[in-house]
């Protein structure tokens, strides 16, 4: 028998007016998959994460995860069932220490639901997942307030945040923007171990090569509507997709 999917869109749409900022777009991700979702500029994808995790409303279409229609949800119910995600723009507690950014995270009521699993001390918990991303143990960095940080460590916080909820689906949107290709590669591993500990993950991604070693599979979105999905060699053999990126770097070489 097929394993259910984990999360499932079905025929989902967006319009703001009179744009179509998403059309039609239904996808299935497998629990345990990383799905990487790639596209020029304004082709709809964090449109679909917001969509998604609930910070805008449908136009038509629905999401459900394990089975249950979650897309007229809230979005702090959205996270109680398990999905947590990463934003493009990252925004601190500018003023609060790096460590203690995790706080509200751990306080949450998805954690206190999971109560057992990573309670006792939130301070040497927060200190404990900061260094799971990368903040170096016996350096002062995450002690100093986290607008003092690089964009570098700003970009791990905001994974470390999304992993102090304990999700069962990580959705991390342009994680890798901003970095350097050093940054980006210590932080591949990481998102490698969450897969090891049976996360399922979707990746929206312009950082196409690093994408695309990590990835099981992609989808492409171009104007708002899906035009590919599968293996990351034959979506970027598609003639649509070629089109869409036509005049860009060829992302195949």
């Amino acid at each position: 028998m097929t394993e259910s999917p984990l999360l499932e869109a079905v025929e989902l749409s967006k319009s703001f007016g009179g744009v179509r900022a998403v059309h039609s777009v239904s996808f299935a991700i497998q629990s345990g998959e990383l799905m990487g979702v790639i596209g020029p500029n304004g082709s709809g994808k964090t449109t679909l994460v917001n969509l998604i995790t609930r910070f805008v409303k449908p136009t038509s279409g629905k999401v459900l995860f394990k089975g249950e229609t979650i897309s007229h949800l809230p979005p702090h119910r959205i996270v109680r069932m398990g999905i947590s995600r990463t934003f493009q723009m990252v925004k601190p507690f500018y003023q609060l220490p790096a460590y203690k950014n995790l706080i509200i995270p751990l306080y949450s009521p998805r954690m206190k639901m999971l109560a057992g699993r990573r309670y006792g001390d939130r301070n040497a918990v927060a200190l404990d997942l900061l260094e799971e991303v990368g903040f170096e143990r016996d350096a002062f960095v995450a002690y100093k307030p986290a607008g003092a940080l690089p964009q570098g460590y700003l970009k791990r916080l905001e994974l470390a945040k999304t992993i102090a909820l304990e999700p069962e689906l990580i959705i991390l949107d342009e994680l890798f923007s901003g970095l350097s290709l050093a940054e980006v590669a210590s932080i591949v591993p990481i998102i490698e171990k969450l897969r090891l500990e049976g996360k399922t993950i979707i990746m929206i991604e312009h950082r196409l090569r690093e994408l695309f070693r990590i990835a099981d599979r992609v989808i492409v979105m171009n104007y708002g509507e899906k035009i590919a999905d599968g293996k990351a060699a034959e979506v970027m053999e598609s003639d649509a997709v070629k089109n869409a990126y036509l005049g860009t770097e060829n992302v195949c070489k």
